[in-house]
């Protein structure tokens, strides 16, 4: 009989949080070998190949970001599955056959060295860039290696700055001085295992002697810094991120610390001579008050100086919110949902004021996404890059310069047959009444008999939106061959702000999942699908959503899909990053937090003798944010129960695949999976 007042002492499947056990090891072994038998074959085969085609495809989009003359990209390839470091110039780039310079062959690095290098991007020293800190990772862990390297010269620097594999976060003070937050060394590390302390470090002195020049508490997430080299506007910032949403910012300068009154959970900037920020409460900094998720703005010194008289840059609605916001010199990109339809506004300041106007040529039934394309103080500095897609409208890539319309710079060709597709938009009703939408991709024709093979997909967390995007692999494996996919926006994301969020954490995570379940029946009802055709997928917060369709709602789908999941919520919180995550699920080791935490912890939750549908549960080896252990230790219990389940971890790739050939392979088992459970293969015995 389940039990979930089970303390760790009971634990019996405790062993296999031993990433590297011999015997953890050897059972995952034996899992990933029944599961590949189970799975794979020549449909497997097919699909993982097309999935390598799209993805090694040499006609994708190289996505730029822009450093001084030069646009930088990380390509991947057939021949190049890590990637080439390389870069162009802004015309080349325009042009159809851009001439590239490679700076680093990721892979050719990793075979000298003997290692299984990631690439995690590189840190380059302005206003040159010719020096840069890269940063690697060992078979896709979120840990890095840093290494100094010269741009010009194509090569690491002897006797450079280097730091060992950590979770390390540097920035360049100048040439010879970094500052840099790690968790490496004794009293440096916050219980999440994230950096506690800002270093100031200088060459040619050993790592273990640099200046402590911030320092939080052992309690906190993490500690950051930031260094803005704009010529005119230099400034260093040093914080404390004492809880995932909360933060204490201080401006470092020759009088000391200086802190940054805003409110501890607004997100803000400091650009040129402005602070913008958005709000995630509401704050009435002076005689005028603002709601949350407003966008407020003031001259960056004289808010130092005391002043606390903000513009009201954007105001929300209940329907409406801002979703994001950049800056491009002295022009503010505001993206904003309207019923999870995205809109931009470009705005600009003034003497009179602020001005603000759409951007042209955004559609609604399309997601935009827009950043800054270099903010070194050039000319281009101004331009913003547009990233446009939609669910069956392929990824375009846009040059935003002032005054102009978008100026496309790449298109993605089609990469499945959309012809005979629609999106729809739906709303299913809570049990408390709140409306919920999703998104559905089906055919036009689709016959409303409760046939069709189906996959709801969903997250639910950390104020993220799910939007309509161009997904290659749901569409060459799935739509192509008749099923419905469908996303739901549920509570605990960010689709209508930071009350929709607040409205699906911690207590009310359950009711979040209760959202998704909701969803489920409104499909069926609908005559879109019936549960034995409808699976459900989701990763890592979206892997607990799925873990909870299992356990509390099994009748509901009829195949679960659970990638890099958090299933064991006793536990959560002492498992790598876990203790970073309270401010959204609670803290297990407060009586009254386990109290509504036991509720959807699925590893407790799970019983024999009940009716689960199959479930195939995927991690990595190599991920340290989200602990393999909670697949693992959920696979064994579930086997245990006698219930039908499928676990594959491979020994790379962190918080998801590492590169485009575990990418396929991983899409061809899931939808392997789904073919046979809910799919037209449905009716063969697993």
């Amino acid at each position: 009989m389940n039990d979930p007042q089970r303390t760790e002492s009971d634990d019996r499947y405790q062993w296999l949080e031993d990433v590297q056990g011999a015997e953890a090891l050897a059972w995952v072994e034996a899992q990933n070998a029944r599961t590949l038998a189970a799975l794979t074959g020549p449909d497997f085969d097919r699909d993982r190949e097309a999935f390598r085609a799209i993805l090694s495809a040499s006609d994708k989009i190289p996505i730029v970001f822009k450093r001084g003359p030069y646009l930088y990209n990380l390509w991947q390839d057939k021949t190049n599955p890590r990637g080439l470091w390389r870069r162009t110039t802004l015309d080349s780039y325009r042009s159809p056959s851009t001439e590239w310079d490679v700076l680093i062959d990721v892979d050719a690095l990793g075979r000298d060295e003997g290692e299984n290098w990631v690439w995690h991007g590189c840190t380059t020293l302005p206003p040159d860039h010719r020096r840069g800190l890269v940063a690697l990772s060992r078979g896709g862990a979120d840990a890095s290696v840093i290494r100094e390297f010269d741009l010009e010269a194509r090569e690491f620097i002897a006797n450079g700055f280097v730091l060992p594999e950590a979770k390390s976060s540097v920035n360049w003070a100048d040439a010879d001085t970094l500052y840099v937050t790690s968790p490496l060394g004794d009293g440096h590390a916050t219980t999440s295992g994230y950096a506690r302390t800002v270093r100031r470090w200088r060459r040619n002195t050993p790592f273990v002697d640099a200046e402590t020049i911030f320092e939080g508490l052992a309690t906190d997430v993490s500690v950051y810094a930031f260094v803005d080299h704009e010529s005119g506007f230099e400034r260093v910032f040093v914080g404390r991120r004492f809880s995932f949403f909360d933060a204490e910012v201080f401006q470092v300068g020759t009088d000391g610390l200086r802190r940054i009154d805003v409110p501890t959970d607004a997100l803000w900037v400091a650009h040129r001579e402005w602070l913008t920020a958005r709000l995630r409460s509401p704050w009435k900094p002076k005689d005028r008050g603002f709601s949350a998720d407003s966008l407020i703005a003031i001259r960056f010194d004289a808010f130092m100086a005391g002043d606390r008289s903000f513009d009201l840059l954007f105001e929300p609605s209940e329907r409406r919110t801002i979703n994001d916001y950049s800056w491009a010199k002295d022009r503010l990109a505001i993206s904003i949902l309207d019923d999870v339809r995205t809109q931009i506004l470009i705005s600009e300041p003034s003497a009179t004021g602020w001005t603000s106007a759409p951007l042209p040529g955004v559609a609604e039934t399309e997601t935009a996404h827009i950043w800054c394309m270099g903010d070194d103080g050039g000319e281009t500095s101004e331009n913003f890059l547009l990233m446009r897609e939609s669910f069956l409208e392929p990824t375009s890539l846009n040059l935003v310069a002032p005054g102009k319309a978008p100026q496309l710079l790449k298109q993605l060709p089609p990469r499945f047959d959309a012809s005979g597709l629609n999106v729809t938009q739906h709303e299913a009703i809570a049990d408390d009444g709140v409306r919920i939408p999703y998104f559905q991709v089906a055919r036009k024709d689709i016959p409303l008999d409760g046939n069709t093979p189906t996959v709801l997909y969903g997250y639910g967390g950390f104020l993220i939106s799910l939007l309509p995007t161009y997904s290659m692999g749901v569409g060459k494996a799935w739509l192509e061959q008749g099923g419905v996919y469908v996303v739901a926006n549920i509570r605990g994301g960010g689709e209508f702000g930071s009350a929709w969020h607040n409205a699906g954490i911690r207590e009310h995570k359950k009711r979040a999942q209760d959202d998704f379940a909701a969803i489920a029946a409104d499909l069926v009802q609908r005559g879109v699908t019936s549960p034995q055709r409808l699976a459900c997928h989701g990763g890592s917060n979206g892997g607990l959503l799925v873990g909870n369709m299992l356990t509390r709602h099994p009748e509901r789908f009829g195949a679960v899909w659970c990638t890099i999941p958090l299933l064991d919520m006793r536990r959560y919180s002492k498992l790598l990053a876990g203790a970073s995550w309270i401010a959204e699920y609670g803290d297990p080791d407060k009586p009254d937090d386990w109290a509504f935490l036991k509720q959807i912890s699925p590893y407790h939750l799970a019983e024999a003798g009940k009716s689960y549908p199959p479930i195939l549960l995927w991690t990595s080896a190599r991920d340290d944010r989200v602990h393999p252990g909670h697949a693992r230790k959920m696979a064994a219990r579930l086997e245990a129960l006698g219930h039908t389940v499928f676990f594959y971890e491979p020994p790379q790739g962190g918080h998801g695949p590492s590169d485009f050939e575990q990418t396929a392979h991983m899409w061809a088992l899931g939808y392997a999976f789904l073919r046979r459970t809910v799919g037209q293969a449905a009716a063969r015995e697993l």
